[in-house]
């Protein structure tokens, strides 16, 4: 008999990310994947070419340098956090580390596709919360915990629908959770928030035992190619993230990256500065021909579409496509009414909302 998989691997849906190519077309704009426009900073860039001369060594398996430089740049301890191969890679150690066969996972419904995935690798059940107004809902997530709920899974800010949990909404979810229960705040768009009532789960993970944040260079530091994240777990969640994770999960080159794109944080305040001037303009340029964008704190908008067959997403997303626009469409997310559009330059939200308008009159 030929190898069998583990029961319920092959119920997994394998995750596809945002397309990046357009037969064709050399250089389409690419708004799929809410990437940052200005690539990295070039001290990052420089910091990454200077460690090739090193690519025969093996990286500090600890990454001590980056966590400190971690710790530094967010005032924080150095020993409370662990590095990874982008936060999806400590999301799922989470999982693997504290839910296995007969265990649920608590998830909000169009929450980050990566969190169900997890689970089900390690053998639990991802149980799906309803949103009220596309947004988690604390009450809906409680009404959800069982016996068996051994995590709760929630990304603040939401990726695809760009809403977020004030520090007091958080406050209440934990307090509501059983002690037992791992809450992980994925906060992936942190650097893009700049509403006074937020927290990306510092403060949680500070004074509880059982909340763990991630983070990631992915985003507005534009390292999504060299795969960065981080957590900020209590000291006895370290230990476990440490006994899973590879030795050498993170690269020496990515390292430095990441050390330098910390120290440029002028680079990182022009990013979020661009993000919500050009936000602002695509959603008001957007609703002025009659499309509905979703109020969103995070490098996208979740813009949703009239429902005939001529100017629906679907419609809209090949539009845009034959016009050298990718957008993600989001059937995965359970949003198939709406498409999810990058942040991107000034001419990139120019050209796209040129694309849709002429979508919306023909």
């Amino acid at each position: 008999m030929d190898p069998q998989p583990r029961p319920g691997i092959m119920d997994i849906a394998p995750y596809k990310g945002g397309e990046a190519r357009i037969e064709g077309i050399e250089r389409p704009l690419r708004l799929a994947s809410n990437e940052n426009p200005f690539g990295a900073s070039p001290a990052a860039v420089a910091a990454y070419h200077a460690a090739a001369a090193e690519l025969h060594r093996y990286p500090d398996g600890g990454a001590a340098r980056l966590r400190a430089a971690i710790g530094r740049a967010h005032g924080l301890d150095p020993e409370r956090i662990v590095c990874g191969a982008g936060s999806d890679e400590l999301l799922t150690l989470l999982v693997r580390g504290y839910a296995g066969p007969g265990d649920e996972v608590v998830v909000s419904r169009h929450g980050f596709l990566i969190y169900p995935i997890a689970a089900r690798s390690a053998g639990a059940t991802p149980v799906e919360a309803p949103e009220h107004g596309l947004k988690a809902d604390v009450d809906a997530l409680l009404a959800c915990v069982t016996q068996r709920t051994r995590l709760v899974l929630i990304a603040n800010p939401s990726n695809p629908t760009g809403s977020y949990l004030s520090a007091v909404e958080v406050d209440r979810l934990r307090k509501g959770l059983p002690d037992h229960v791992l809450l992980v705040l994925d906060a992936a768009y942190a650097e893009y928030v700049t509403e006074a009532d937020y927290d990306p789960g510092t403060a949680f993970v500070t004074r509880h035992a059982a909340v763990v944040m991630t983070r990631t260079f992915s985003k507005a530091y534009g390292l999504a190619s060299l795969r960065l994240g981080w957590a900020l777990a209590p000291a006895a969640i370290v230990d476990v993230l440490n006994r899973l994770r590879g030795p050498f999960n993170v690269p020496g080159p990515t390292q430095a990256a990441g050390i330098a794109a910390l120290d440029d944080q002028q680079f990182i305040q022009t990013c979020r500065t661009h993000n919500r001037l050009w936000r602002g303009w695509l959603a008001e340029a957007l609703g002025a021909i009659g499309l509905v964008t979703h109020p969103s704190v995070c490098n996208f908008l979740l813009v949703e579409f009239p429902q005939d067959t001529d100017r629906n997403a679907a419609a809209a997303l090949a539009w845009l496509k034959s016009r050298g626009v990718l957008v993600r469409g989001m059937g995965a997310y359970k949003l198939p009414g709406c498409l999810r559009i990058t942040i991107g330059t000034e001419v990139e939200m120019r050209e796209t909302a040129t694309a849709l308008a002429d979508f919306m009159k023909r």
